[in-house]
């Protein structure tokens, strides 16, 4: 990923990101420490002086690569959330870049203390996490080719239709309950199903719509498909922590409300936004 756009981004990143797999770190952990989950406490961190933060940085403006100072680096409102959440501690941030899919399993294999990606607390995913408060709660919308925007105007028109969703992420159960007729395809990257939509290969794709726009802003035969989707706290944005992590989930709460009431989410949201937007090659 380089001084592009968020979108631009996504596309290049088929080529940078496939070297980066499951693990292209902004600051790797050099101890090689495998520590469980359970060890990870609000204690630990300040005394390691770090907070691990494990990301899936293709989801501009919440988290996507860009050039800073001539070197690439991970930028976002996420980004800038765990950063300020880290200056609370008093603590640096050590940013992980990562498969959408492997996040969670990061945290709970104690690779990472926090994941932080876009990442709603299903019900499914309590049973093995905590959840902070959330943070964020983001309509949900489709994008599809400005082609078929005759045809592609409600629910019913995507039965049986190739339909993207990023693998583990909540988009692939709307998918599954909101656009029940289509057939479910599970990518990876969004940068991946953004180019399957251009070429034909994909119907459409499910993508909360901060990044949809972000995506059709740099991509002129895509748009947002009139078919709107329903949106509940079940898709709201949240911080996963280890399992009974009680003590920084409470800590954590306390920054994330201090930052919502001073209006610094929505803020990280609008200015990456920009970012994305804007940056060019």
């Amino acid at each position: 990923m380089k001084k592009i756009t968020g979108i631009a981004i996504g596309l290049l990143a088929l080529v940078t990101l496939a070297a980066c797999g499951s693990s292209n770190d902004s600051g790797t952990d050099s101890s090689g420490s495998n520590n469980t989950s359970s060890e990870v406490t609000l204690d630990s961190i300040k005394k390691a002086g770090v907070l691990k933060v494990a990301t899936s940085a293709d989801f501009a403006p919440f988290e996507f690569h860009t050039m800073v100072d001539g070197k690439d680096q991970i930028v976002g409102a996420d980004i800038d959330m765990v950063n300020a959440i880290a200056d609370e501690l008093g603590v640096k941030t050590q940013v992980s870049d990562m498969s959408f899919n492997t996040v969670l399993a990061s945290v709970k294999e104690g690779k990472a203390d926090i994941a932080v990606s876009g990442i709603s607390a299903t019900a499914e995913r309590q049973k093995q996490f905590d959840f902070t408060d959330n943070y964020y709660n983001p309509p949900q919308v489709i994008i599809i080719n400005k082609k078929n925007q005759d045809t592609l105007n409600s629910i019913a028109a995507f039965d049986g239709k190739q339909v993207g969703a990023q693998k583990g992420s909540t988009q692939e159960d709307i998918v599954k309950d909101q656009l029940s007729g289509a057939k479910l395809v599970s990518i990876d990257k969004v940068p991946s199903m953004i180019v399957e939509l251009n070429q034909g290969s994909l119907d459409g794709m499910v993508v909360e719509q901060t990044i949809a726009e972000s995506y059709v802003e740099q991509n002129s035969d895509l748009m947002i498909a009139n078919v709107e989707l329903k949106t509940d706290d079940d898709n709201a944005f949240s911080i996963a922590l280890p399992k009974g992590s009680t003590e920084l989930k409470d800590e954590l709460n306390k920054i994330i409300a201090k930052l919502i009431s001073e209006g610094k989410i929505d803020e990280y949201v609008k200015a990456n936004n920009q970012v994305a937007e804007s940056t060019e090659e």
